[in-house]
């Protein structure tokens, strides 16, 4: 399948909101409960701000996924581990949008000094968890019953891959 990464910018916005709030909505993969307004795009601006980010877009550019690194942690001893997040509009999974965006990420973190990657995946997101196995990750820890969603509990799995 022919699609671009192209750097996060304001012009993603809408359509990466929307992919997120299909998955606040229709899934476990992202954690709140109810939609996010369409200014949450500038959090997740923010929140990667320093890190890579990307939109992935077919066609004319239409946006069907995007993924980042963040900060794991704010303490300076903690800088060589980044949290990972990526989602795929669902119609698009599966085409190797998910890996092209993890790879690109990858190659991004190496050369910043990020030797670690994490991600945070619900228990309830078993499509998530095989993906990261697959993808070299280990599952690291997980925090019980630490979410509830749609009168649903889970657990916060965490899974970690080395980088180099």
């Amino acid at each position: 399948m022919d699609f671009t990464l192209e750097p996060l910018a304001e012009c993603h916005g809408q359509a990466v909101i929307d992919i997120f709030n299909h998955y606040v909505t229709q899934s476990f993969a992202a954690y709140p409960d109810q939609p996010v307004p369409h200014e949450f795009f500038g959090r997740f601006q923010q929140m990667t701000q320093g890190y890579p980010a990307y939109a992935a877009s077919v066609g004319q550019g239409q946006v069907v996924g995007f993924g980042f690194l963040r900060p794991f942690h704010p303490a300076s001893a903690l800088q060589r581990t980044a949290e990972v997040s990526y989602f795929v509009s669902p119609e698009f999974t599966k085409r190797g949008i998910g890996t092209a965006l993890l790879n690109r990420l990858i190659d991004d973190a190496i050369p910043r000094g990020i030797d670690s990657l994490v991600a945070s995946i619900s228990s309830k997101n078993e499509e998530s968890i095989a993906f990261h196995r697959r993808s070299g990750f280990q599952e690291c820890g997980r925090f019980r019953r630490a979410g509830r969603k749609n009168g649903q509990e889970f657990d916060i799995v965490w899974m970690q891959r080395r980088l180099v």
